[in-house]
């Protein structure tokens, strides 16, 4: 078997060769993060997935990932290096589930979180992202019905930050679902000079934001950020160790921008197999053979790219 130096050297001249551009995740496995043109959140790959001027973009994240690259960019060839990267969430609704709870809200505005399929996204009013949910909701009139799916954490989350009554899918990420408030107050009693950050995904989420309103002191501590915001404020915080509430894969990219801190993981086993999937040897193997594409129906990336435009739009101003 070639040596990773081999193999990352072999993807450097094929993707100058064919004009690609390789988009990883903060949650992919490290080897991949190092060798891709840019990591980061949902939001951050979605933006760059519509400015690049690759003819390629090799996507190494989930399938719901990819399609949104190809939605955006319906010219490129969007590959994804494993097909069979999945994602818990986006399969907690379909399109007829979606449908159907819409025929009950006749009137009500759509809001999904990007987690979702491409089918649900077309019949979707807003695509949003951890990083600007809240900030789609706001820009929504206060006096229309909301319908915000599939997170459950993250829709309890941006309810209580905008004070609006919204109806929620009970939907979750198995892994952020498994980080619960227990462990959030047993990593603290173990380095309780941490600052805690939290993904509002997950499990703990609901659970601190109503401990906040009363004497609870470690959820007054708490500050939810997406992936993205957690990079930038461990960045530019003078704080010198954090606790990190969601998949583990973002310890990588947070100790290499600042190799001077401390990272903890809340739950050192928070790892989505899924993210996991994506190796460099397949990410070789899709450049080489150019697969797999990920190609979604016209019509439906039509309706779709409506509410993902209505996102980057909103959180560019």
């Amino acid at each position: 078997m070639d040596s990773l130096h081999d193999i990352s050297e072999e993807i450097d001249g094929l993707r100058k060769e064919k004009n690609a551009v390789i988009l990883a995740h903060n949650y992919q496995i490290p080897e991949i993060q190092d060798l891709a043109d840019y990591t980061g959140d949902s939001l951050g790959l979605s933006q760059k997935a519509s400015e690049t001027d690759a003819e390629i973009i090799i996507f190494c994240g989930v399938h719901f990932m990819a399609e949104t690259a190809s939605i955006i960019s319906p010219d490129k060839k969007v590959l994804i290096p494993d097909p069979e990267a999945g994602c818990s969430l986006a399969e907690t609704i379909n399109l007829e589930q979606l449908k159907k709870w819409k025929s009950e809200h006749p009137d009500a505005l759509v809001v999904s979180y990007v987690n979702t399929s491409a089918a649900v996204k077309s019949e979707t009013d807003y695509c949003v992202t951890s990083s600007n949910a809240v900030k789609v909701v706001e820009s929504i009139p206060r006096d229309r019905e909301i319908l915000f799916l599939p997170d459950m954490f993250l829709g309890a989350f941006v309810s209580k930050a905008t004070g609006r009554k919204i109806h929620v899918w009970p939907g979750e990420c198995h892994v952020h679902a498994g980080i619960r408030p227990k462990d959030i107050r047993r990593i603290k009693e173990s380095y309780p000079n941490a600052e805690m950050i939290v993904h509002p995904e997950c499990g703990c989420t609901t659970s601190f934001l109503h401990s906040a309103a009363g004497d609870d002191e470690l959820a007054k501590e708490i500050k939810f950020f997406s992936t993205g915001k957690m990079i930038d404020y461990t960045r530019n915080s003078d704080t010198p160790e954090f606790v990190v509430a969601t998949e583990t894969g973002i310890l990588h990219t947070l100790r290499k921008q600042s190799p001077e801190k401390k990272f903890y993981p809340a739950k050192a086993d928070a790892i989505c197999e899924y993210m996991k999937m994506i190796t460099v040897e397949k990410v070789l193997n899709s450049l080489r053979e150019e697969v797999y594409e990920v190609r979604v129906p016209e019509d439906i990336a039509r309706k779709a790219k409506k509410s993902i435009d209505r996102m980057l739009y909103i959180s560019a101003q």
